[in-house]
């Protein structure tokens, strides 16, 4: 049986909420809160921008499983984008899908956002 983890991060007007619940060791939820300034905003919206996961189509990635799934949603002007595709456990399930090259640009811009808020 596999246990409900996710990580999340949430942005609004300032205010950057961050949950990770990996159930890793039996960790239990991992909550942090934080007021960014405008410089991180914008490097946020570059690396989201410089991604172009916005001409991406999750139509033809792996359907969330018993493994489960993840979700990207981002909302930038007036553009919102939402893209589901199952766990991602390896670069190999990246390259054995049905889009390996729109799925390495969904996993590599998750990678580059933990990377630039999780700190």
């Amino acid at each position: 049986m596999h246990g409900h983890e996710f990580l999340e991060f949430e942005y609004s007007q300032g205010r950057l909420r961050y949950a990770n619940n990996s159930n890793y060791r039996n960790d239990s939820l991992i909550r942090k809160e934080m007021w960014i300034g405008p410089l991180l905003i914008e490097e946020l919206k570059r690396i989201v921008k410089e991604s172009e996961i916005t001409k991406e189509d999750d139509s033809q990635w792996p359907r969330k499983n018993i493994v489960g799934k993840q979700e990207l949603e981002i909302r930038i002007g007036n553009e919102h984008i939402s893209f589901e595709t199952a766990k991602i456990g390896s670069l190999n399930d990246i390259q054995d899908s049905q889009d390996p090259d729109g799925l390495r640009v969904f996993y590599y811009l998750i990678q580059d956002l933990k990377a630039s808020c999780a700190a």
